[in-house]
C-alpha cells in the first residue's frame, strides 16, 4: 500500500487509535476517523487535510454501515481498516461478571470488529485495484491472561480466530489480514498499569509502559506491505513488562 491510499480507523477518538490515525495521515494517506465521540474524532483529526470524521458506534449495525458508505462517497474506495476499537470490559472472576457487562465487551470487541471487516471485505472486493488490508487490534491478551478478565479475554483470542477467517477468505479477493497484539502502550486506557496492575499471584505492581508511536510505526511497516505480503501476527510489548512467564 501506498500514500493516497484510503484507510478507516476505529476508536480513532484517543490511544492508539488517534496515534495511528495521525501517522497514516502524515504518512500521506486519507483516513476515516470512527469513533463514538465527534469532539475527540475533531481532536485527533487537529485540522489535517485528507481526513473524514465519522461518529461511529461500531455496536450498531446500521452506523458501520454508514460509516463505509460515507467513506465510498468521499473517496471510492478503501484500502485499509484499522480494527481498534475496544474496551477492557469488568474486572471480576467469572462468577463476578454481568451478563450486561459481558455482552457490551463482546457486543464492543468482538461483534464491532466483525462489522467493520464485514463492510471492508464488501468494498475491497468490489473495487478496482480490487483487494486491500485489514488490521485488527489483537492483544497479549489474545494468548495470555490477565486475573480477572474474563470478558476481555474471551473477546482478544476471538480475535485471533477472526483474523485467521479473514486471511483465509479474504485470499480470493486480494485481501490481507493480520493482527498486531500490544502489550503496555502508553494511553489513557492503560494509565492504571503504570500505578499498579494485578499479577497472577495476587500482588498489585507497576508495569513498564512504552511510547505508543512505536505501535503507530508497527502499523504503517504493516500497512505499507505490497498486497502479495501479509504479516500475519505482531507482537509489540514493554521490554521488561511481565508476559514472557506470566502466571
Amino acid at each position: 500500500m501506498t500514500a493516497g491510499d484510503v484507510a478507516v480507523v476505529t476508536g480513532a477518538g484517543s490511544g492508539l487509535g488517534r496515534s495511528v490515525a495521525r501517522a497514516l495521515l502524515d504518512s500521506g494517506y486519507r483516513v476515516a476517523l470512527a469513533g463514538r465521540r465527534a469532539d475527540a474524532l475533531h481532536e485527533s483529526v487537529d485540522g489535517a487535510g485528507g481526513a473524514l470524521a465519522v461518529p461511529t458506534d461500531v455496536t450498531d449495525p446500521a452506523e458501520v454501515e454508514a460509516l463505509f458508505d460515507a467513506v465510498r462517497a468521499e473517496w471510492g474506495r478503501v484500502d485499509l481498516l484499522f480494527n481498534n476499537a475496544g474496551t477492557f470490559g469488568p474486572a471480576g472472576t467469572v462468577d463476578e461478571i454481568s451478563y450486561q457487562d459481558w455482552r457490551r465487551t463482546v457486543d464492543v470487541n468482538l461483534t464491532g470488529a466483525f462489522l467493520c471487516a464485514r463492510h471492508a471485505v464488501r468494498v475491497m472486493r468490489e473495487q478496482r485495484p480490487r483487494g486491500g488490508r485489514i488490521i485488527n487490534n489483537g492483544s497479549i491478551s489474545a494468548h495470555t491472561p490477565r486475573p480477572g478478565s474474563a470478558a476481555y479475554t474471551a473477546t482478544k483470542h476471538a480475535i485471533t480466530g477472526l483474523t485467521k477467517a479473514l486471511s483465509l477468505d479474504g485470499r480470493a479477493f486480494d485481501v490481507a489480514c493480520g493482527q498486531i497484539d500490544i502489550g503496555n502502550a502508553a494511553t489513557e486506557m492503560t494509565a492504571g498499569i503504570a500505578t499498579g496492575a494485578k499479577q497472577a499471584d495476587g500482588q498489585v505492581v507497576p508495569e513498564p509502559v512504552f511510547d505508543a508511536r512505536h505501535v503507530a510505526d508497527a502499523v504503517l511497516y504493516m500497512a505499507g506491505l505490497p498486497l502479495d505480503a501479509n504479516v500475519q501476527f505482531l507482537t509489540v510489548t514493554a521490554t521488561k513488562m511481565p508476559f514472557i512467564g506470566r502466571g
